[in-house]
């Protein structure tokens, strides 16, 4: 595995074996320490007796080594813990930069669908519960782009609908609208219902 700052980037699991490697020093610095206290001592208690003579009632050797294993020990544990710091803080700013740019993509993506979007040139203001257009799954505020054979190019006035309407009374008409940022198709079938009208919903002429 690289070491933080490297050439290769960081990885989780390159953390991940950081953060085993630092239990398993861990486990070796609490081994020495029971060691240790096994034999009556810590790190600092003196190994000569009063005379200064080698105690006898501690194998000296076993000590030395434990104090001596703990020392290195916590050193290459403090070292590690300074590679752990720094494998986290270059994930940190890894997935900030990953965020930003998928941020910026996906404002790139939205604007590019905006602006790919056929234009509208209706909106729908009002849909009647129960009525054909409501069945349909017209929404308000849905904007349309084409109804049957009106399209922006063509449409002149609310009378387009109408006559659109009255020639397919019965029949499905194809409906294109503008919803959320999305272009959505509704097959709409004029017809009559309880209400007012051929479709139950109120469409008003977009001012651009």
């Amino acid at each position: 595995m690289e070491a933080p700052g490297g050439s290769r980037p960081v990885t989780v699991s390159d953390v991940q074996e950081l953060v085993r490697r630092k239990d398993e020093l861990e486990a070796q610095i609490k081994a020495c320490y029971e060691l240790l206290e096994s034999k009556g001592v810590g790190m600092n208690e003196p190994l000569v007796d009063a005379e200064g003579f080698p105690r006898d009632d501690i194998d000296l050797y076993q000590v030395r080594t434990a104090r001596h294993n703990i020392a290195c020990l916590q050193n290459d544990h403090k070292a590690l813990m300074k590679q752990v710091e720094e494998a986290l803080h270059q994930l940190h700013a890894r997935e900030k930069e990953k965020h930003a740019r998928d941020e910026a993509e996906a404002l790139a993506e939205a604007q590019s669908q905006s602006q790919s979007l056929p234009q509208a040139f209706a909106r729908v203001n009002a849909v009647s519960p129960g009525s054909p257009a409501s069945i349909s799954g017209l929404q308000v505020d849905d904007e349309i782009v084409e109804f049957g054979s009106v399209n922006v190019n063509n449409f002149q006035n609310l009378q387009n609908f109408a006559t659109v309407v009255q020639h397919s009374e019965g029949s499905p008409l194809s409906v294109t609208v503008i919803r959320g940022g999305r272009k959505v198709h509704v097959g709409l079938i004029p017809k009559r219902w309880a209400g007012k009208g051929l479709l139950g919903c109120n469409i008003i002429p977009l001012q651009r």
